[in-house]
């Protein structure tokens, strides 16, 4: 029965975690269309690539035992192509100096994965160990991927805008990391686990400030809008005085 709960569970982790990776597809349509980034950042993609890198090796049998994290597999091996499409597309569209950032950034990824795939299938030789090795650095990726949308949450709160924080990211950040953390709970796992009970508190913070803040228009729009107010009312005394003068 428990088995079959948590089977269940992770099938509802997956379903969630895939409109979750899906969920940026808007955000980089509006990238591809006005062929620009914007101010929208690529340090959450690049950590999530590290995270789908990471438990897609910590689900297969060289790590875990057997195919006892099925499910952890199939949703993070889908989201290694989606996540480098989306890297590779920032990429495409980001100025010279963005290139540079996103590359220095990726690069100790890529290494840091393969010297963990490295270490855990030719220096450790046991099932336990290797599991302990590659969930610890798992742990620690999940958890700067979950911490990763504060960059975002820091705007909300500066800008009074909700415009580069998409409500469906945050939504279906909110409903894997519960799932997860169900499913991490049930079958006694807590390099699953761990890392979603901080993603929750982050998601859920995520959706409140978007509820406060879906309205606003941006804390620039009102002053810009004053501005130029005192400006044409300064140009038509001018104009006045000039008038007088002649």
């Amino acid at each position: 029965m428990g088995d079959t709960i948590r089977v269940t569970v992770g099938i509802m982790a997956n379903a969630a975690s895939l409109l979750l990776y899906a969920a940026p597809i808007p955000t980089f349509k509006r990238m591809i269309r006005k062929r620009s980034t914007e101010e929208f950042s690529c340090v959450p993609y690049i950590i999530a690539l590290l995270n789908c890198l990471l438990y897609t090796w910590y689900g297969l049998p060289m790590v875990s035992q057997g195919w006892e994290n099925f499910p952890v597999i199939t949703i993070n091996g889908l989201g290694i192509p989606l996540e480098i499409s989306f890297i590779f597309i920032y990429i495409w569209f980001s100025v010279p100096e963005q290139k540079k950032f996103v590359s220095l950034v990726v690069l100790p990824v890529l290494v840091l994965f393969t010297m963990t795939a490295f270490v855990s299938s030719f220096v450790l030789h046991d099932h336990h160990h290797r599991k302990v090795f590659v969930g610890c650095i798992g742990l620690v990726a999940s958890i700067s991927m979950y911490s990763s949308p504060l960059v975002a949450v820091k705007q909300v709160i500066k800008t009074k805008s909700v415009e580069f924080m998409p409500f469906y990211l945050s939504f279906f950040s909110f409903i894997a990391s519960s799932l997860w953390m169900a499913y991490g709970l049930l079958g006694r796992d807590l390099f699953l686990a761990t890392p979603n009970i901080l993603g929750c508190p982050i998601g859920l913070l995520q959706l409140v400030l978007y509820c406060v803040y879906r309205k606003s228009k941006g804390a620039q729009t009102e002053p810009n809008k004053v501005d130029l107010e005192k400006d044409g009312a300064k140009f038509a005394a001018q104009l006045q005085e000039v008038k007088l003068e002649n």
